[in-house]
């Protein structure tokens, strides 16, 4: 058998030329072995129309054997010329055709050189996009982060109102100066959450984007 791979053949046949040629041969060599079992039924039926012969059904099955292997070793040879014939002139594609689903390339050549500069491009775009999916889970996770912050500060305004509600109330001016730092923190946190929510549609934006 060839050991030329013929993998333009393959892909036009979808199949290898080989494969096809060995099952010709298994399927010649199945017909000959049939052949010969027929053979030599037909001549032990004969026989027996001969009671004084005295030749027995082993020695038929010996002879029968040496035959076939006559016959195997003749047609191995003859079979042997007729696939090199029919590997070079009948399931051969000429070097000189181009399948039609490769015609692509006839229009749009590459060099080894091209199309390796295009492969590490498409791998380089391949780490972006991937960096691209980590900063997008880190800032999900960081918006994740913010929104419990947010609820946090939200608790901490809402007690500082209550309690500047509660001096109003009561007029102790002097405890309202006593929490005058106080105030100025909480109007400190108010821009810390202003500063938060900016960042927060920040990264709903680029979230958007990806």
């Amino acid at each position: 058998m060839s050991v030329n791979p013929m993998a333009y053949e393959a892909q036009f046949f979808g199949f290898t030329p080989q494969t096809c040629m060995l099952r010709v041969y298994i399927a010649f060599q199945d017909y000959l072995f049939e052949m010969m079992l027929v053979v030599e039924s037909v001549i032990l039926k004969k026989l027996d129309g001969f009671p004084d012969c005295k030749i027995s059904p082993f020695q038929i099955r010996k002879s029968t054997e040496k035959f076939l292997l006559f016959m195997k070793e003749h047609f191995d040879k003859l079979f042997s010329k007729m696939e090199e014939v029919l590997l070079q002139l009948v399931l051969n594609i000429p070097k000189n055709v181009l399948l039609p689903e490769d015609k692509v390339h006839e229009q749009y050549p590459y060099s080894k050189e091209q199309f390796q500069a295009l492969q590490d491009e498409v791998c380089q775009l391949q780490k972006q996009c991937r960096a691209e999916v980590s900063a997008g889970q880190a800032l999900r996770a960081e918006l994740e982060e913010q929104k419990a912050v947010r609820a946090e500060l939200e608790k901490i305004l809402q007690w500082f109102d209550g309690l500047e509600n509660i001096c109003r109330e009561h007029g102790t001016s002097n405890f309202k100066e006593s929490f005058a730092f106080l105030t100025q923190n909480s109007k400190k946190l108010q821009d810390v959450l202003k500063d938060v929510e900016e960042k927060s549609k920040k990264i709903k934006k680029h979230d958007q984007l990806l």
